[in-house]
């Protein structure tokens, strides 16, 4: 597959846009649903425990449709399914909205979170397609900052419409901006043209382009970043005492870093060597992480946000350069089911740190439930999460020390 190479020049601009709506939508399908858990139990009658699937579908199917939406995008045009996908995203939250009961509801996320799937999978591959070696971490960085901006925007733009139109309105928002970008992709994005059955990327493709240490590290580093987002706020609420207004501003910090940093960090992937970005990223990332578990707990709220301050720009660095190796180093024909591996490992990372990583923590505070449990010993169970996750970091830049980086940062992949 290979996109028409003489509206490349002409559509960049207008491409930038297309990707980053579409990773802000995908952003937003996760961060703003979460705020009107509350709303959804009350109205639909659902116990806690039954809403969360309302999370846990949307998740669950765009991890497992991940590779698919890649694939798909390798055989069929990754313009034209990334058209398919907010196409499909915008249905179902009409679904969403419309839904009169949580079974069909969950049904309609689940439907959600395989067009997320299209839209996070195939803009990362599209930035490969249309922009030059030279520029690809750039792209990287800003569709790293749209993440982040949708993560940071869902909470309060969630909050704003539930109040005015109950919870049915963070679903109907997202219509009219997914209808948009599939009219923005139409016009601005030139056409993928298919070269027929793509090959399948087996171990050994994946051995020599040199993505799989790449993948690997973005399994763990996504594990360490979401336990930052589990155990923040138990440590912040009930150790430190702060009210959950000065949690979720303190819980901000990261997200706000994440913003301003994301394509800066792009730009010093471009301009200097993409590997040694990607170490300074997980060495900035591991202190960030073993700070976590030293100064909140002798500093309270400013040790959390030094550390924080850290670990923040350290992903960012690692997310732009990582991104970028991995998707040099690729064929032109097997970018959209690379990436979708790419986000498969995210997504895992994502899940074993919700559920390993809790573990971790519930066995460090020693006692059955966080609200029986003491200042003293959250903060243990906060330090012992966090050292483990330390040791983790590590290992990621280890094996991004194992990453053939002559094939990486000298390849051109025009095949």
């Amino acid at each position: 597959m290979h996109i028409k190479s003489n509206a490349l020049k002409t559509t960049r601009p207008g491409a930038l846009l297309c990707f980053s709506l579409s990773m802000l939508l995908a952003s937003l399908g996760t961060s703003i649903a979460n705020i009107a858990l509350p709303a959804i139990a009350q109205d639909l009658k659902a116990q806690v425990h039954q809403v969360q699937w309302v999370v846990i579908a949307y998740l669950a199917t765009l991890t497992l449709f991940s590779v698919l939406a890649g694939r798909l995008g390798d055989r069929f045009g990754r313009q034209q399914m990334l058209i398919f996908g907010l196409i499909l995203f915008a249905l179902a939250s009409a679904f969403c909205g419309l839904a009169p009961n949580l079974k069909v509801l969950s049904a309609a996320r689940s439907l959600q979170g395989i067009g997320a799937a299209f839209l996070m999978v195939l803009t990362v591959a599209l930035v490969r397609d249309i922009f030059q070696t030279e520029r690809v971490g750039q792209a990287m960085g800003l569709l790293g900052t749209m993440s982040a901006v949708g993560t940071a925007l869902g909470p309060s733009l969630g909050g704003v419409l539930i109040g005015k139109l109950g919870w049915q309105g963070v679903f109907f928002v997202l219509v009219p901006m997914s209808l948009t970008t599939a009219i923005l992709a139409v016009r601005l994005l030139p056409a993928s043209v298919s070269s027929g059955i793509t090959p399948l990327v087996g171990l050994t493709a994946l051995r020599k382009s040199g993505a799989i240490p790449g993948l690997a590290a973005n399994f763990l580093v996504a594990n360490v970043m979401l336990t930052t987002l589990l155990i923040g706020p138990f440590f912040l609420g009930q150790s430190l005492g702060l009210s959950a207004a000065k949690v979720g501003l303190v819980m901000s910090v990261g997200p706000i870093i994440s913003i301003f940093l994301g394509v800066p960090s792009g730009r010093l992937v471009d301009a200097w060597v993409a590997a040694r970005v990607l170490s300074l990223g997980l060495i900035a990332l591991t202190t960030g992480t073993f700070a976590l578990a030293v100064l909140p707990v002798a500093f309270g709220v400013i040790g959390y946000i030094g550390a924080i301050s850290i670990l923040t720009p350290g992903y960012q660095l690692f997310q732009a350069a990582n991104n970028t190796m991995i998707m040099v180093g690729v064929r032109a024909d097997q970018r959209g089911t690379v990436s979708g591996l790419l986000g498969l490992s995210r997504n895992l990372g994502l899940i074993f740190g919700a559920s390993v990583m809790g573990t971790v923590f519930s066995f460090g505070i020693g006692a059955r439930t966080v609200e029986a449990a003491s200042a003293e010993a959250i903060a243990n169970g906060m330090q012992l999460t966090f050292v483990i996750c330390g040791v983790l970091a590590i290992v990621a830049y280890w094996l991004s020390r194992r990453t053939s980086l002559k094939s990486i940062t000298s390849k051109t992949v025009a095949r």
